[in-house]
């Protein structure tokens, strides 16, 4: 078929082509005026921050790529929409109505020690123990064409490719690999809105672009409920897909562009419907310009010149294909692949500059820049380029004044992420809190997100930390949103009966275990949550609310079990549980961890539990324990979230639940044993490699942990503004804030074999409590630690 015909045949329109020129042209003036401004506006935030430093270069992807640390290593820029990935399988879901295992490992859509490649799809959660997206994958292929992905143990049988990690590189905003099995070079960067691809074909073959709108993570047979694309010209395809997984009602448009015009196209359909119109008269299998149905995979062919190279951009939207198509003219108007690559790792440096790390050894710049790029990979940004998003009521809303985001993995990352994007990305937090409230204005439950994404609701998880979250914000004065406003959207959730038990839990202190599962761990995280509601009543003067949920934060207190020492299952009766086993991680009312764990989850009253425990001294030596039992196997062999790899003694560092547990030797007379556990915890859980994260790094809580710890401070309990101290692993580290002040952090007589404090001081004044202010990190100023072999078992004690 010649491009005359193929032309005709797609009902190309010269007028439409020089409309679409005319408003490149408009485009690419704006984007260069855009640019400029930009250009400015980063020259000025580089200027604050002195001898800015490619720390770009310390990341790697690779980490947690492996086994449970469900990260991937495609290319994406801070907090963007975009992650443009491969996949190394097509696990499904289900096999025969029942869950896979299997699919676990796939939750990244990337597994390491996987040898073949699907494609290149463009969305990706980052570290999560449950899965969605995988939209639009792409695949360049040659020779006979394959429409099928075909299978690991037989690659042959369809489109996908092997490889190996001795010709993949992966990068901070760029990836790329050798696609073995075609003699192609794969590249990928990415802006926030745009996926941009890069194909280096063999000479004197045809090639092929497989368009696979089938494929997704976490994938199941009716997965898809509709496609639809229409191939606009030779260049260009618009569309979107619907899909009903995690999120149940989740739609996707895109715009996809080619560098070189297509040759001819066509398309495979696998569903069959009962009925399909009068679509009978047309052969819609070749160059037929408009495809709808339930599963389709499409093809693209193209004549290249030899050397030449193939680029595809893919723009998505939430909202609608024209909104794809302005996202794409507005952030890559161009084809040059190179500027778009030195963007995205610019835009990584400005962010990676937030913390400049003095160091000499090339694994802790490695762990500590990965770790950082990991906690920027999300929340992501969820509008078009014009402040358009699809609103949680399926309606259309734009922005006003604030960035809207989406994939709010809460249970995970208020605990510590949120937390420290309250120091490292104030503005962005306060949007997130913005983008949670947007989420609570338009829910039919008037409620806030408990995990959300897409303009869904998945209800993954348990607590309303959403409440934390916004609590956080306001106690430490970064609340550039209606504070009112936010407290009545905290309020209302926690008063929202029927959701999770929690009816039970307001009238009687406790979730019971014989009407609602989960119930002990679900009653610790109502309490903590309430207490942050009472924070923020406090500071906004709200004294009756406050008295509320402060009375209501004391509801830990009705699930310990004193003659046991832990915190136990109770009954509607009011009895405890009998064949309570405190190590078991099933049928015990605990979720995601045992009751040794989650029994220390009182992080809004920490000398309070310990004093109901025993003690402080009695306190220290069950903290002792929990470090130095052994855990037998069969306690988390049946469990996805717990591993060998995330344990220490009996501490679950793989999972959240603990994650607070090591400071908690600061309301001891011992808080000297919480800095050799904290130096233990970054030694063995976070290491280089693709399996050196020990669990799941669940949006970045993981390396929040880290990037905190490292520092020498953590937020134990979010919606205080007190962090503890503990044992930094840097000699010398700059904060540079968004206000324009520095505040450093530096370790006297660092090294492996120095793990404890000798004292510690902030501004030259020696600190006698383990302790620093929100106020004095934001204020900028010096907290120097005097570190030594040997633990002084005097600091701190008064």
């Amino acid at each position: 078929m010649t491009i005359s015909s193929f032309k005709n045949k797609t009902q190309l329109k010269k007028g439409v082509r020089l409309l679409g020129a005319g408003i490149l042209l408009s485009s690419l003036s704006l984007y260069t005026s855009c640019k400029d401004a930009e250009a400015e506006e980063n020259s000025v935030s580089v200027s604050k921050i002195k001898d800015a430093k490619n720390f770009a270069q310390y990341v790697d992807p690779m980490i947690g790529t492996a086994k449970m640390g469900h990260t991937y290593p495609g290319a994406t820029v801070p907090f963007g929409s975009v992650q443009l990935s491969p996949d190394t399988d097509t696990i499904p879901y289900a096999v025969d109505g029942h869950y896979n295992p299997d699919v676990y490992k796939y939750c990244a859509g990337y597994q390491y020690e996987d040898k073949t490649i699907v494609g290149f799809s463009h969305t990706h959660f980052s570290g999560t123990g449950h899965s969605d997206l995988g939209d639009f994958l792409i695949m360049p292929t040659i020779g006979d064409l394959k429409l099928n992905p075909g299978t690991a143990t037989n690659p042959e049988s369809g489109y996908r490719s092997r490889f190996s990690h001795d010709k993949e590189n992966a990068e901070a905003g760029y990836y790329s690999v050798m696609l073995d099995d075609y003699n192609i070079k794969a590249e990928m960067t990415a802006t926030s809105r745009v996926g941009m691809h890069q194909y280096s074909f063999p000479e004197g073959e045809d090639a092929h672009v497989v368009f696979d709108l089938m494929h997704g993570i976490y994938n199941y047979d009716d997965k898809n409920v509709w496609t639809f694309v229409r191939v606009e010209n030779d260049t260009l395809v618009t569309g979107y897909r619907q899909t009903n997984g995690w999120a149940r009602t989740r739609r996707v448009y895109f715009a996809m562009s080619f560098s070189k015009p297509i040759k001819d196209y066509g398309r495979a359909r696998y569903d069959r419907q009962p009925y399909g119109g009068f679509w009978g008269k047309f052969d819609q299998s070749k160059n037929f310009p408009e495809i709808a149905g339930e599963k389709i995979r499409m093809y693209f062919n193209f004549d290249l010149e030899p050397q030449e190279k193939l680029k595809v951009k893919m723009a998505i939207s939430p909202v609608s294909s024209e909104g794809a198509v302005t996202n794409m003219k507005e952030e890559t108007p161009h084809w040059d692949f190179e500027q778009v690559k030195a963007d995205a790792k610019a835009n990584w440096n400005r962010e990676l500059n937030k913390v400049q790390l003095s160091s000499e050894d090339e694994d802790e710049l490695t762990n500590f820049y990965t770790a950082m790029y990991h906690a920027f990979l999300g929340p992501t940004e969820y509008m078009d380029t014009d402040g358009k998003y699809m609103g949680l009521d399926m309606n259309v809303h734009e922005a006003d004044g604030f960035t809207n985001y989406t994939s709010f993995s809460l249970w995970d990352t208020y605990r510590a992420l949120h937390p420290l994007f309250n120091v490292l990305q104030p503005e962005r937090n306060a949007d997130m809190a913005e983008s949670m409230m947007a989420h609570y204005d338009q829910s039919v439950h008037t409620m806030l997100p408990v995990w959300s994404h897409y303009a869904n609701e998945n209800w993954c998880m348990i607590g309303y930390h959403s409440a934390s979250v916004l609590a956080d914000a306001i106690v430490k004065g970064n609340a550039d949103f209606d504070q009112e406003h936010a407290l009545e959207a905290m309020v209302n959730t926690a008063r929202t009966r029927y959701y999770d038990g929690l009816g039970y839990y307001m009238d009687m202190g406790y979730v019971p275990e014989d009407k609602n599962g989960s119930s002990v761990s679900k009653t610790l995280e109502y309490a903590y949550d309430d207490w942050a509601i009472a924070q923020a009543a406090k500071k906004l003067g709200k004294t009756e609310i406050y008295e509320e949920f402060i009375k209501r934060a004391d509801s830990y207190r009705n699930v310990y079990d004193a003659k046991t020492g832990f915190m136990r299952p109770k009954l509607s009766d009011g009895t405890f549980k009998k064949d309570f086993d405190e190590l078991n991680t099933h049928g015990q009312g605990f979720i995601e961890g045992n009751s040794w764990n989650y029994s220390l989850y009182v992080p809004h009253a920490p000398a309070e539990m310990i004093e109901m425990m025993g003690g402080k001294d009695q306190f220290s030596q069950h903290l002792d324990s929990l470090f130095t039992m052994e855990l037998p196997d069969k306690y988390f062999e049946n469990t996805e979230d717990i591993s060998r790899e995330g344990i220490i003694g009996n501490y679950v560092h793989g999972n959240e639940p603990s994650h607070h547990v090591a400071y908690l030797y600061n309301w001891t007379n011992t808080p000297w044993k919480s800095q050799d556990k904290i130096r233990m915890i970054l030694d063995m859980k976070y290491q280089t490699g693709s399996d050196g994260l020990s669990g799941n790094d669940d949006f970045g809580q993981m390396s929040a942990w880290y990037i905190f710890s490292s520092l020498g401070f953590y937020p134990v309990a979010p919606g205080s503004v007190d962090y503890a101290l503990g044992s930094p692993a840097v000699k010398d580290a700059s904060i540079n804030l968004e206000n324009g002040n520095t505040f450093r952090i530096i370790a006297k007589n660092q090294s492996k074999e120095n793990v404890y404090v000798e004292k510690v001081e902030l501004n030259g004044e020696e600190l006698t409590k383990p302790f620093i202010s929100h106020d004095a990190v934001m204020n900028g100023g010096e907290l120097k630690f005097y570190m030594t072999n040997k633990p002084n078992t005097d600091l701190f004690i008064n």
